[in-house]
């Protein structure tokens, strides 16, 4: 046994997942493996080297040509999320007349059947609160200021409560201060943790690493799309280079440098450069502005280089990324455990088995895409179904033909994503040169029992004993019962 063993280089972890699985195989029909894929030959590293290493180059290259030295300096204007902001507390809260204090607006005029009338009744009938804030950050720590709450306000404060207040220093001193909005820092925390500590424990450490590369992912994202594309670079071609860089760290360090996770990202940069082809053809064909809303409005208003369809278009391609990561990481995953299961299948059935899986999938995803985008504009769509709007009327304004082409140019991409990283793997794990790899090690003979026959002859024929010089093919293994266990008669063995 300790000549069997010693003989021949020992196997590895993935050895020893391809020898499981081909044993499973042979035993009960199919396999079930979970290790990682068998070692692809030198031959094939090298041509997958040579394609993946320029496209890394040029992204490097793109992230140092593009690099922003930070996000350009502009006077703040006061509207929406471009004013200075600080902490605070709500300390006190009065229960107060709303006509006492709503002196200034215009008197209710009695009439309830218009939604104006309705408000106007409740300020001038109602009770109203008036809220005690100290502001907790800033040049003017401690100060207090007061903020009148409406009845029907959406937001009602609480003592204690923390809030964000807006600075407008050049306001007079008793308006300088007003609350915008809460302070909800610690239950998103709380949230964040129970979210990585879900990865961790069900991942362990693929979970560790895909938490890593989501804190790169966002490091790219704040630190080079954001700025660059402020700074009045094409958003485009910074969105094509931050997601490529985006793609590589995360699949790579996710997945780890195999030849597996080389395939995938492939499959999602093909996938990647179509998205971003009808991305532009039907943008531009709609005539999507990209300046749909206030938010978008200031952006325009702040930063007038900045090409809003463009800007837009780069959206597209981020978004889609992601799930694109999920499909092509499958596919992928896919037709390599269907090639160690049968290596004599060749790119076509391997094409044709993947692919059935890929189908599956395809439902799915694209399912997944089209409810969160519905689910994001969701208070839109009631707006649309309040004013009792038609289909194509909705569909046709600029709002929602947005989401629209968003959705439809991603699930395309996401369905060519299928077929294209299914042939890509299929190709390449066929085409893997079995005489560069190492030599499997052959399977170890099973202990003798008593009273049986060594289904292990030793000689030119079988393997080599501690002293034989070398190894045979393995024969099947045939058990005789031992004698005396069964009870009854049996026939007695020739000497």
């Amino acid at each position: 046994m300790s000549g069997v063993l010693n003989r021949g280089p020992q196997a590895s972890c993935d050895d020893r997942s391809v020898t499981s699985s081909q044993q499973t195989h042979e035993s009960h029909g199919h396999t079930h493996s979970h290790g990682p894929a068998a070692p692809v030959s030198l031959h094939l590293r090298r041509v997958i080297a040579a394609v993946l290493i320029p496209f890394a180059a040029a992204v490097a290259v793109g992230l140092v040509v593009l690099w922003p030295g930070g996000a350009p300096a502009h006077e703040r204007t006061g509207v929406g999320f471009d004013r200075q902001t600080e902490q605070g507390r709500v300390v006190q809260i009065q229960q107060v007349d709303c006509k006492s204090v709503n002196a200034a607006q215009v008197p209710s005029t009695g009439d309830t059947s218009k939604p104006q009338g309705r408000e106007a009744d409740r300020e001038q009938t109602g009770d109203c609160k008036k809220a005690t804030i100290e502001v907790t950050t800033g040049k003017e720590k401690g100060r207090t200021f007061v903020e009148i709450v409406q009845p029907d306000a959406p937001r009602q404060f609480h003592v204690k409560q923390g809030v964000v207040v807006a600075y407008a220093p050049d306001a007079p001193r008793d308006l300088q201060y007003s609350v915008t909005d809460v302070n909800r820092k610690l239950p998103m925390a709380l949230l964040a943790g129970i979210f990585a500590l879900a990865v961790v424990v069900v991942g362990r450490l693929r979970g560790v690493m895909a938490l890593v590369a989501l804190a790169v992912s966002f490091a790219v994202l704040t630190l080079f799309i954001l700025p660059a594309i402020l700074q009045g670079s094409n958003p485009l071609v910074v969105a094509v280079v931050g997601a490529s860089a985006i793609m590589l760290i995360a699949l790579y360090m996710c997945h780890g440098l195999t030849a597996r996770t080389s395939v995938a990202v492939l499959g999602t940069l093909v996938s990647l450069l179509l998205i971003g082809l009808l991305g532009s053809v039907f943008i531009g064909w709609a005539s999507l502005t990209g300046n749909t809303d206030d938010n978008t409005g200031l952006i325009h208003g702040l930063y007038p280089g900045i090409d809003m369809s463009g800007l837009l278009l780069a959206g597209v391609i981020i978004g889609s990324l992601g799930v694109l990561d999920d499909v092509t990481v499958t596919q992928t995953s896919a037709v390599w455990e269907l090639h160690q299961a049968d290596p004599s299948m060749g790119p076509r059935a391997l094409y044709r088995a993947g692919i059935r899986i890929g189908r599956d999938h395809i439902a799915s995803v694209v399912n997944t895409l089209v409810l969160a985008y519905a689910g994001a504009a969701l208070p839109l769509l009631l707006l649309f179904s309040i004013a009792q709007s038609g289909v194509g009327t909705v569909a046709n304004s600029e709002l929602v033909a947005e989401e629209i082409v968003r959705t439809l140019v991603g699930s395309i991409g996401l369905v060519a994503s299928v077929p294209v990283t299914t042939a890509l793997a299929a190709l390449v794990v066929s085409a893997d040169r079995a005489g560069h790899r190492a030599p499997p090690v052959p399977p170890v003979p099973p202990a003798q029992a008593p009273g049986t026959t060594n289904p292990w002859p030793t000689g030119p024929a079988g393997p080599a004993s501690p002293t034989g010089p070398q190894a045979g093919p393995a024969l099947p293994v045939q058990s005789t019962p031992a004698r005396g266990l069964g009870g009854g008669k049996g026939r007695r063995r020739r000497k």
